[in-house]
């Protein structure tokens, strides 16, 4: 996200719901995207937990394009930043995110070709 196109007047609450939406329909990249607001926003002073949600849509979108070693690294980098956020924060169920990242990215390095995407890990937002 450019400086031009980041929106400060827009709720971190709007993009965070766009974000977790585009991530559970399994556009990664793009919930990136969304993800990266709440990171620049001044309104949130919270913004290692932004940068973990960043890392975990690259990671699986690295995924996608056959980067294991730059999805296992992000893989990494989300766990150290969202081990302070657990187990809900924002309304992110975190524990959740974590216990269900681990074992999928740990089947994909094991056989990328085998990667069975309907079984992607999905971020849980409560109201």
């Amino acid at each position: 996200m450019s400086e031009e196109e980041f929106d400060p007047t827009r709720p971190v609450e709007e993009a965070l719901a766009e974000g977790v939406q585009l991530f559970n329909d399994g556009e990664y990249e793009e919930s990136h995207e969304e993800f990266e607001h709440g990171w620049l926003s001044s309104e949130a002073n919270d913004s290692d937990f932004f940068k973990g949600l960043v890392q975990a849509g690259i990671c699986l979108h690295k995924l996608q394009q056959g980067q294991l070693d730059g999805a296992e690294k992000l893989h990494s980098g989300m766990r150290r930043y969202l081990a302070a956020f657990l187990p809900v924060h924002r309304g992110v169920d975190v524990a959740t995110l974590m216990d269900e990242m681990r074992p999928f990215l740990k089947s994909a390095l094991e056989d990328a070709a085998a990667i069975d995407w309907s079984s992607a890990p999905k971020m849980k937002l409560e109201d």
